[in-house]
């Protein structure tokens, strides 16, 4: 749900000046002297514009409203974020249809579902923002993303910055995002592939940053009588990188992937508790899945391959041995079923990069 101007980026001027450019041989000599340096120059700024978003999202008091559009779906939510003595508390609302809720804390995250009077339960295992669709900058972001600042302009009457995290292969997806000059915060957000075509964004409609917020706020709105109440048990485990859980190993994935956490949870409906291990390239984050089989590898018939949207999201699942693998990720199908074939049972190789992965990709 884990969040934005049209889908290509506004280019147009600066391409009409560049063909004006061209056509007078000195100023070409010229640009070839200073383009480097206009690069990396604009790299840099986009890289602290991403990291003073971060220590937003991070840090500040907010309350705001936004527009989440995602394949043809839209769904207006209200996102709260408090911080006090270093402690985050969070929740988000969803304004529209079935008026389910999330509220997070340093410790667990509960999901009420009105429609089906469920509350979900669970340890939180991330510290990042609930609006998911947002890019938190890393140290490897600019391995396998391009930054630029093409411009400035308005959203919500504010001058926003206008970031562009372009992804260099096609392993990934791209981000566009407006951030407020402000605060630092982003104000509009858009997930994109290859093409240009938007898959996700999120729109601000309102946003505050008070220096205080109401615990009150804070707290469910939801009166939960009669609800069913459902813990998922989570056991992080080490990370190893030579033998994941036992013996589960991730052999090879995708350019710039690498495994970033391990568990074993059990989920409802569930015939036994499942693995759950997390690949990151540094933005992005894929969780892959692996639950046994209810009648094992001899009683129960493969199935087959199968790839589900899931939002903007993709769920790609297949059989491997007696168990059934999942990924789940904001990243195009082939990454994901590259992933997926990662994933062996026994013990293998350490787990690393493989450019014929990233070619096969293309």
């Amino acid at each position: 749900m884990r969040p934005f101007l049209p889908s290509r980026p506004p280019v147009v001027r600066l391409n009409t000046t560049l063909r004006t450019l061209r056509s007078v041989g000195v100023w070409l000599a010229l640009a070839s002297q200073v383009t480097p340096a206009l690069a990396a120059d604009t790299a840099q700024e986009a890289r602290g514009w991403l990291e003073r978003m971060s220590r937003a999202l991070a840090t500040n008091n907010y309350d705001g409203r936004f527009v989440h559009i995602v394949g043809g779906y839209t769904e207006n939510m209200r996102i709260i974020h408090r911080v006090d003595a270093g402690l985050v508390t969070e929740r988000l609302i969803s304004l529209d249809g079935s008026g389910r809720e999330l509220v997070r804390n340093d410790s667990e995250v509960v999901c009420y579902l009105p429609d089906r009077r469920i509350v979900l339960v669970e340890k939180r295992t991330d510290k990042g923002s609930l609006l998911a669709a947002v890019p938190v900058y890393s140290e490897a972001l600019e391995r396998h993303y391009v930054l630029s600042t093409p411009g400035i302009y308005r959203v919500l009457g504010r001058p926003a910055q206008y970031i562009v995290v372009q992804p260099q292969d096609a392993l990934r997806y791209g981000y566009r995002l407006w951030i407020d000059r402000e605060t630092s915060m982003p104000l509009k957000s858009q997930l994109a592939d290859r093409e240009g075509r938007v898959l996700e964004q999120i729109v601000f409609t309102e946003l505050a940053t008070p220096t205080e917020i109401d615990p009150a706020l804070l707290k469910t709105s939801i009166v939960t009588d009669g609800y069913r109440w459902m813990r998922q048990e989570t056991r992080p485990q080490r990370v190893n990188p030579a033998r994941e859980g036992g013996s589960w190993v991730v052999v090879n994935p995708p350019q710039g992937f690498r495994l970033t956490v391990t568990r074993t949870q059990t989920i409802s409906g569930a015939a036994a508790p499942v693995r759950h291990l997390v690949l990151s390239d540094g933005l992005v984050s894929v969780s892959v899945f692996i639950e046994p089989k209810r009648g094992g590898a001899q009683t129960e018939a493969p199935m087959k391959a199968e790839l589900a949207r899931v939002g903007a999201a993709l769920a790609y699942s297949t059989d491997v041995a007696d168990h059934r693998v999942t990924a789940v990720g904001e990243v195009p199908a082939a990454t994901l079923r590259a992933i997926a074939a990662a994933v062996h049972r026994g013990a293998g190789q350490n787990p690393s990069e493989s450019p014929s992965t990233e070619a096969a990709a293309r």
